[in-house]
Order: C-alpha cells, then sequence, then structure tokens
C-alpha cells in the first residue's frame, strides 16, 4: 500500500444530527447513551473497514498496540461487543455477518484485528493503575492529529498534555467521570473541526500541533466518542467514531 492509500478520503454524506452543538459543550461534557446506540453504522461503513484492514496489514505496528496485562480487558472487550452489536450483524458461532454481507471469522488470540473487521469504533482500552488510568490497549486506525506510539502506555493527564485546554481542573473531571462510569451506562460527548485533508488517518506527533482548519477548510471531521465500562475486568472502553464530510 502506497502513501497515497493510505490517506485516500472516505467521507459519510451527513454529519450525524445535533453533533455540532454537542461538541461545543465545555469539556468534558458528557451525557448518557443507551446502549444499544453504543456502535453504529452509517453510510461509510464498508470504505471504514476497508481502510482498516489496509492500514493493519502495511502498519499494524502503528495502529494496534497492547501492554502487558491488557489480554483479559481485550478478550471481556470482543464478547461484550458482539452481544451488544447493533442491528444489521448476525452472530453465528465463531463466525460474524456484517451489514454489508461480508463474513468474518472470530480470532480470539487478536481480539483487536477481530474488532477492526466488524466495526467502525477504533477502541482503546483504560485500566485503573493507581490514581490514573493508563491506555494499555488500543486499535487506532483513525488518529486524528495523535500518535498512538506517544499514548500507550500512558495515564490520562499524560496521553492530554499537548491540548491546552486539558489543565488540571479538567484532568481531575475527566479522572471521575473515568472512575464512575457505569456498567451497562455508557457515556458520549463529540468533537468537531475543520480539516483541510479529508484523510482519517492523520498522525502527528506531540511538539508538531495540527494548525486547526479556518472559516475555509474544505471538511469537517467530528468524532462520537463514547466511555462504557466492562462488567467483568473494570476496564474503561473509549470508543471513537470518526465522521468526515466535505463542506458546501
Amino acid at each position: 500500500m502506497t502513501n497515497h492509500d493510505c490517506l485516500r478520503p472516505v467521507l459519510q454524506s451527513e454529519m450525524p444530527d445535533g453533533q455540532r452543538a454537542v461538541a461545543a459543550a465545555r469539556l468534558p461534557a458528557m451525557r448518557s447513551v443507551d446502549l444499544v446506540d453504543w456502535l453504529r453504522v452509517d453510510d461509510a461503513y464498508s470504505a471504514q473497514l476497508a481502510l482498516k484492514a489496509d492500514l493493519i496489514a502495511d502498519q499494524r505496528g502503528d495502529v494496534i498496540a497492547v501492554c502487558d496485562g491488557a489480554g483479559a480487558a481485550l478478550a471481556e472487550l470482543l464478547d461484550y461487543t458482539l452481544a451488544h452489536l447493533p442491528d444489521g450483524f448476525a452472530v453465528s458461532g465463531e463466525a460474524v455477518t456484517r451489514p454489508d454481507g461480508v463474513s468474518v471469522a472470530l480470532d480470539r488470540d487478536d481480539p483487536l484485528l477481530t474488532l477492526s473487521r466488524i466495526v467502525q469504533e477504533d477502541l482503546c482500552i483504560l485500566q485503573k493503575q493507581g490514581d490514573e488510568h493508563v491506555l494499555t490497549a488500543a486499535l487506532l486506525c483513525f488518529p486524528a492529529s495523535w500518535t498512538l506510539a506517544q499514548k500507550i502506555g500512558k495515564p490520562l493527564l499524560a496521553i492530554h498534555v499537548p491540548v491546552a485546554e486539558y489543565d488540571e481542573n479538567i484532568a481531575k473531571r475527566v479522572q471521575r467521570l473515568f472512575d464512575g462510569v457505569q456498567v451497562g451506562r455508557p457515556l458520549w460527548r463529540a468533537n468537531y473541526l475543520g480539516y483541510d485533508k479529508a484523510a482519517l488517518y492523520q498522525p502527528r506527533r506531540e511538539g508538531d500541533p495540527r494548525p486547526v482548519g479556518g472559516a475555509g477548510a474544505p471538511f469537517d471531521r467530528s468524532e462520537r466518542q463514547t466511555v462504557l465500562r466492562l462488567p467483568n475486568t473494570g476496564a474503561v472502553v473509549f470508543s471513537i467514531h470518526s465522521t468526515v464530510v466535505a463542506v458546501g
């Protein structure tokens, strides 16, 4: 896969209703969401999953990372996802039929690879270590100006160092949120930014901030971010559903 292929655009036809308004709320600005609406499928589903497959085949180490000790949480995440897939999926034995008709064999030895073939969302596992939650595993095919290699194994505060508005007060509020999220009662928020390029895969290292698109940015990009607690391991799942639309 060439770099051009890696950066090929995948656009949705429209932005989800109300997502811009939700994004405008002050951090962390989480609100409740029904478990049945945890994961979503939109008109870019097949194209986004095809792009994920290409990225993983070509540069798996850049988009999948797992720390020691995350295995039980990942196994639970796979089972929990299979039990809470939205309408349009069919689970039969050790295979899943997707809404686009593609059948995916379950590889329980590689949960994140399997999930990359089933859901649109990127998925991050955070586990409590000491006073903070630490990023211990992630499937991050569509980074919006951050790099997985710089974040894996770090706690929440260190992960958000480059974010100017993520001050000590917000850090404490976010940590309380991660401590308090209840099983079966996920939360969600959104961000919304103008982008000059439509590519979903846009990693950027700390110290190399992304210039925020101005009023004339040709694309709007928004992440629907959900926080969910797994019932057995207690790990927190941070999922990211990315939408990119052309402006005008």
